[in-house]
């Protein structure tokens, strides 16, 4: 079950009912007590939460709030100030090396390179992603998500097969995003965590997009996600980050004054 101990500066969030997990599964991600400063501003203050196989959470809040940062977080991208990230029990940072292959990253840049095909861009990630899947195996770790999505497969479920030999700096915003959903898809990895992933798509793509969430989650997979627009997931617990603390006033800093180019912006590993 999703739980989620609310942070002083954490508005609280709603809990509806999740369907993919009962209340004795044990939980595959969790976090304790995460503190963040980005300078001296206070973005995340002692947040806990946990997940198990099959779960989604949504963060929600205005830009600036930490949704991003927490997904770095969440990947091992950023190191917290005090608190700690487990997997299935184990600190992440003891092997960060693994978590990074349990890990599939989805920011508002697309990271795929202009001058190859949707086909050759995918076809390095579904290499790196066979290569985590092959040393999860011979670690003997406790994941046992498997992805059912080759390279073909991934194509066709982001309708990018007629795109496939096209290079990717001709694509169309909302065709580079699809093509960073399938490589999110080819990651192998049970832990999805995307930053506004409907961003850029047509009502089309974002029930393809519907479609892979839920046979992530059906798998086992976990899904954590950012977003300002509702996503097509169903029964996702939701936490809302109300934005960073003026240290003086002890108040929420308005959006427009704490907006600006920072980790909660367009990063890749």
């Amino acid at each position: 079950m999703v739980t989620i101990r609310r942070s002083p500066i954490s508005a609280a969030p709603s809990f509806p009912p999740l369907q993919a997990a009962s209340a004795a599964c044990a939980p595959v991600l969790v976090a304790q007590n995460l503190v963040v400063f980005r300078g001296d501003r206070l973005v995340l203050d002692t947040l806990s939460l946990s997940l198990s196989a099959g779960e989604a959470l949504l963060l929600t809040g205005p830009n600036g709030a930490g949704k991003s940062t927490l997904l770095r977080v969440l990947a091992g991208l950023r190191q917290p100030d005090s608190g700690v990230l487990l997997w299935h029990g184990q600190h992440t940072r003891h092997d960060r090396a693994a978590h990074a292959g349990r890990v599939a990253y989805l920011g508002h840049q697309e990271a795929l390179k202009p001058g190859l095909s949707v086909r050759e861009n995918l076809s390095l990630f579904a290499a790196a992603g066979q290569l985590a899947a092959r040393q999860r195996a011979q670690d003997g770790s406790p994941d046992s998500y498997e992805s059912p999505y080759d390279l073909p497969a991934a194509l066709a479920a982001m309708d990018l097969v007629p795109l496939a030999d096209l290079p990717a700096r001709l694509l169309s915003a909302g065709q580079k995003r699809r093509t960073a959903l399938a490589r999110v898809l080819l990651a192998q990895a049970p832990l999805w965590l995307l930053d506004e992933p409907s961003l850029g798509l047509d009502t089309a793509a974002i029930a393809l997009l519907g479609t892979a969430m839920a046979a992530h989650r059906a798998r086992g997979g976990l899904i954590v996600a950012t977003t300002h627009v509702p996503l097509p997931l169903e029964s996702p617990a939701t936490l809302a980050l109300p934005g960073a603390m003026d240290p003086i006033s002890d108040t929420l800093l308005p959006d427009t004054q704490w907006h600006h180019t920072s980790e909660d912006e367009d990063h890749h590993p």
